[in-house]
């Protein structure tokens, strides 16, 4: 591994937590929507990732190793309903579904997703540093 593909893993950390931290702030912005339907109500949603040692690009060569986003996928926890007759969007019972996002959850996953941030851009910075002593001794 050379030093330069300390910025790639680091880089790729970073743009990892940063869709972390999109997903935390969709989910919160949904999270007291109303739909008409368990099937229209809105799901908390949670980007996968993976470990990745000596990726290969489409040519066959070697790019690094890294965080690679292997998608998001939705929560598949029951949705909840409140009865509420006088809702525009309640179904013929007098019921509205809520989405299923926890806030709680939601603020410690942002919490998280933020720190992971800050590391990757420390250790960017350690890296930077070291690049800087070791061209300094050179002078």
């Amino acid at each position: 591994m050379s030093a330069f593909s300390i910025f790639n893993v680091a880089g790729s950390g970073m743009a990892a937590q940063s869709l972390r931290l999109n997903t935390v702030a969709s989910n919160l912005a949904n999270a007291d929507s109303v739909a008409s339907t368990p099937e229209g109500a809105y799901r908390s949603r949670e980007p996968l990732f993976a470990a990745v040692k000596d990726r290969l690009d489409g040519g066959g060569n070697a790019v690094g190793e890294g965080v690679q986003v292997l998608g998001v996928t939705e929560s598949q926890a029951a949705i909840p309903r409140r009865y509420e007759p006088g809702n525009p969007l309640a179904d013929a019972n007098g019921y509205v579904y809520t989405s299923n996002v926890n806030p709680v959850d939601e603020l410690v996953n942002m919490i998280s997703a933020s720190r992971s941030y800050q590391n990757n851009v420390e250790v960017m910075n350690s890296a930077r540093q070291l690049m800087q002593k070791t061209l300094d001794l050179g002078k």
